[in-house]
């Protein structure tokens, strides 16, 4: 199975990444809407989309409004967005006011169940996140493939999260700031990476992919992946348009 990242740092985009956004092409289905979504129509296979939102920041969530130029590039006959429903009560009154993006796009709005099943025999559970204004991590599981997506909280061994994640082949995980910054990265809800690197290796996981950097970083490796492959040696660093295997 097939995962391409549309979009891996956070906050802003910068001359090398885009805001978090990532397909799974033969399943239809995008994990958040960060401006990397516009790339989302060269990519996709279906008629259908399932977009499934980690939380409503608008790093997270502005590429809804581009879902115009998604659907130019790639018709589709349905859309639907999953997430809780007070996110989606806030996108709908204030991303898409009559004031700031009066075009809302063809997408059906469902709040996000405890499991959702997913083309190819699938599932799709979430569990929360300690953030500012709150985030759901995902976890999805097929026959023989497992990932989970953990982003805008700050890692932690023993944060309860890390037991939702347990064996999945490859976990995506946030990584904001290198470990200098651990305690900024602390006060605003991020995660460093020792920590992260910690996580992946107490949930087991088979591979770790880091995204979500601060943009103002635009150095190869942002985060210091020598010490995140120290802890846990299956770790490499999410890069715009990168195809993964899991």
């Amino acid at each position: 199975m097939k995962l391409i990242l549309l979009g891996t740092t956070g906050y802003h985009p910068n001359d090398r990444r885009h805001t978090p956004c990532m397909v799974i092409p033969e399943c239809g289905i995008m994990l958040d809407a960060g401006t990397g979504a516009y790339r989302a129509g060269h990519y996709l296979e279906r008629p259908e989309l399932d977009i499934f939102l980690t939380h409503a920041h608008l790093d997270h969530v502005v590429g809804l409004t581009y879902l115009f130029s998604v659907i130019r590039a790639h018709p589709l006959q349905r859309i639907t967005v999953h997430a809780a429903a007070e996110k989606l009560a806030a996108i709908n009154e204030h991303l898409f006011s009559e004031h700031l993006f009066p075009a809302k796009p063809p997408c059906e709005w469902r709040p996000l169940a405890k499991e959702v099943s997913l083309s190819g025999g699938g599932r799709l559970t979430h569990f929360p996140l300690l953030h500012q204004g709150g985030s759901l991590g995902l976890r999805l599981d097929w026959p023989g493939h497992s990932m989970a997506y953990v982003t805008d909280t700050t890692a932690a061994v023993d944060a309860e999260y890390v037991e939702k994640i347990r064996g999945v082949d490859l976990l995506i995980h946030e990584c904001y700031y290198p470990d200098a910054n651990a305690e900024w990265a602390k006060q605003t809800g991020h995660s460093s990476t020792t920590l992260v690197a910690q996580v992946a290796r107490r949930a087991g996981a088979g591979r770790l992919l880091l995204i979500h950097f601060d943009p103002l970083s635009v150095e190869d490796d942002p985060i210091g992946l020598d010490v995140a492959r120290a802890i846990f040696p299956q770790t490499d660093l999410g890069r715009d348009l990168m195809e993964v295997e899991f």
